[in-house]
């Protein structure tokens, strides 16, 4: 069975940074592709950071790049979102979710998903 397990629930003022982390089992962590998702009150949930299986390529949505840096230890079977500099709109449950080999920022591409955490910027 898998599970992805998120951590790093956080409440920061604006400008500051956070690490979150998403522990993976029941898989071969170092064959799938990790990526962070996240969603605010009231919207879709939104593609924010990708990773490729190995960690060679990593993708960003527009509104996270520069900011943000998503990173993997598959000793580990963990991936990690470092946010910087961040902003309140960066407020949302962010969720981890895994599929094998390739990458993908849409949301139905991803079968197995983490519960999700809050992260809360505040101004």
């Amino acid at each position: 069975q898998v599970q992805l397990v998120e951590s790093g629930v956080g409440l920061v003022q604006a400008g500051g940074s956070l690490r979150l982390s998403c522990a993976a089992s029941g898989l071969t962590f170092s064959t799938y592709v990790m990526v962070w998702f996240r969603q605010a009150p009231g919207t879709w949930r939104e593609f924010e950071a990708a990773i490729s299986w190995s960690g060679g390529k990593t993708f960003y949505a527009e509104s996270v790049k520069g900011r943000f840096t998503i990173s993997r230890d598959n000793a580990k079977n963990t991936v990690y979102l470092q946010m910087n500099s961040l902003k309140p709109e960066d407020t949302a449950v962010y969720y981890c979710a895994a599929r094998p080999f390739a990458v993908s920022n849409q949301i139905y591409d991803y079968p197995y998903w983490g519960q999700g955490t809050q992260v809360t910027v505040s101004s």
